[in-house]
Formats: structure tokens, sequence, C-alpha cells
């Protein structure tokens, strides 16, 4: 890849960074493979801060000279899409992996839908993204109902792929190593 390519940034969920995730593995690879990534750093305070998080995301992508390719899953698609509704920076494209829907009540063991509204996270935006996307949703995601999923890539603007039957894509879920993430990037490159 040459000096002008994009340089790919992770932007994880509210569990930040899982040594076995596919963000993880991934960034790994394709730092591995030669190409320029970066991740948002784990917050150490304020962690449910939706304000907190999009300043976090904005600050990563202030290092970056070039053009940038977004990887998010689970609420850092949710951080994503607050972000674009904040900031004007061009965007290459983003891979939004799992998106958790937190409109809805979440699962036990994560925050409530109280604790999202408070922290500023609600309403989830839904206006088109000003870059290219594609939305990868489950057919079975704890988190997120695969129609919900695909309203939210109508509404974006976002090509939706279906991933079938995948859980919520992390290593709960089975997965370490997700081999269709670099096949979707590449698309987006």
């Amino acid at each position: 890849m040459s000096k002008l390519s994009p340089t790919i940034l992770m932007v994880p969920g509210l569990r930040d960074h899982v040594p076995e995730h596919w963000q993880t593995l991934l960034q790994a690879k394709l730092q591995a493979d030669g190409i320029k990534t970066a991740s948002v750093p784990p917050l150490e305070a304020d962690k449910l801060s939706c304000t907190a998080r999009v300043t976090a995301l904005d600050k990563a992508l202030a290092t970056i000279d070039g053009p940038v390719v977004l990887v998010a899953h689970s609420a850092g698609v949710m951080i994503t899409a607050h972000w674009a509704r904040r900031h004007a920076r061009k965007i290459h494209g983003a891979l939004l992996a799992t998106p958790a829907d937190l409109d809805t009540p979440l699962p036990s063991g994560y925050p409530t839908h109280d604790a999202l509204q408070t922290n500023g996270w609600l309403p989830c935006p839904r206006r088109p993204l000003p870059f290219p996307s594609i939305v990868a949703a489950s057919r079975n995601d704890p988190l997120a109902a695969y129609d919900r999923v695909a309203d939210m890539a109508a509404d974006w603007g976002s090509r939706l792929v279906d991933l079938g039957e995948v859980g919520h894509l992390n290593p709960a879920a089975g997965f370490g190593p997700w081999a269709d993430a670099e096949a979707l990037l590449h698309d987006l490159l």
C-alpha cells in the first residue's frame, strides 16, 4: 500500500480493548502486513459518557494525517454515528460491525436504558452518514435484532451485509479472528 493509503482506525465498544477480540487481532494482522493502523485508546474516566467516547475518537483522528477508514464494533458503531453528527472531518469509509441497539433495553450485565440516556447515548443517531459505510449484522445478536440493525443501515445509507448467526461477533460468541473483516474492509479501500 502507498503512503496515501488510508489509516485503519479501530473504534472499540464499551468494553474497550480485549486481547482476543477480532478488532485487536485484525489490527495486529494489518500492521504485520504493513498497513497503517491506530486505535481509539481506552478511557481512564467517564467510561460510559458518550461525549467522552466521541471526544476520544476525535482526538485519535486528529493524530492521523491523510485518509482514514473506521472499523467500529458494537457501541463503537454508535460512537462513530454520534461523532459523524458533530464533526466534519472527511472519512474514507467505515466498517460498522454488529451495532448495539441502544434504543432498546440491553440484556442484564450491560448498561441500563436510564444509564445510557443519562450519559448521552440516546436517541441513537439515524441520519445518513457522510461517508461510505458497510453495516455487518448478525441474525442472532443479543444486543440488536437483525431488523433493527437493517433499519439503522438504511437510515445511515450503509450497505447491509448479513453475517448469518454470529451472535455479537465477539469472544463470547466464539470469535477471535473474523475472517470476513478483511474482505469487507477491502471493499471500502
